[in-house]
């Protein structure tokens, strides 16, 4: 499990890899001078704190630094706990055949691959988000982790594949033995009922890059 010194640890390397203390490196993301300051890095109340995702996205961008370099900035210790690649995917080709069996689990050629501290699923694959449809959840270029193996629950986010193809990524609402109602992350899209016959698979999305 990481922990909130190494991540910080890997911004400080993130920092000196460009030349820069932890507040230029704030600066030069347009943030606050202080957001990686010590004094940051605990609560009022002295519990750690953990870095915002908006905040190291912005350093990442401001350094030019892709999120699998940031990885491998963390301390050994935490790379021990296990960073494996995952397959990554387009997201447009998800629907395409020969990349999932029926149960929604990664199988055949054509993959990439996306570095990612190891999860309790051998299975689990990275899907990366194109176009504007799931704004403001997901933009263009963001990628999510996705892990059939994970159960679902109301109010998770999933990705839902039809037996025509179709793909698609919302908010599950409620699963039924006869349906599934699914509330879209985009208000221009409608919410989507599909009746359990024309399912053929739906996993919970257990990460998202942004």
């Amino acid at each position: 499990m990481l922990t909130h010194a190494q991540v910080w640890s890997a911004i400080d390397r993130l920092a000196a890899s460009a030349g820069l203390s932890a507040s230029g490196l704030a600066k030069r993301a347009g943030l606050d001078p202080t957001t990686f300051n010590k004094s940051k890095r605990i609560t009022p109340q002295g519990r750690a704190r953990w870095p915002s995702t908006e905040s190291i996205a912005k350093a990442l961008a401001a350094t030019g630094t892709p999120f699998v370099t940031f990885v491998t900035l963390i301390e050994p210790a935490a790379l021990a706990s296990g960073v494996r690649p995952v397959p990554l995917l387009g997201f447009a080709e998800a629907g395409n055949g020969g990349f999932f069996d029926d149960g929604g689990f990664p199988v055949g050629t054509g993959w990439d691959k996306f570095a990612f501290p190891a999860l309790n699923d051998e299975h689990a694959y990275a899907l990366e988000i194109s176009g504007q449809s799931m704004e403001p959840a997901y933009r263009d270029g963001d990628i999510i982790v996705v892990s059939p193996a994970a159960p679902i629950r109301r109010g998770d986010r999933v990705v839902a594949r039809t037996k025509d193809g179709e793909v698609m990524v919302k908010e599950l609402l409620r699963k039924t033995a006869k349906a599934v109602e699914l509330k879209s992350l985009n208000v221009a899209h409608p919410d989507r009922t599909i009746p359990a016959t024309d399912l053929m698979w739906i996993a919970r999305i257990v990460w998202a890059s942004q």
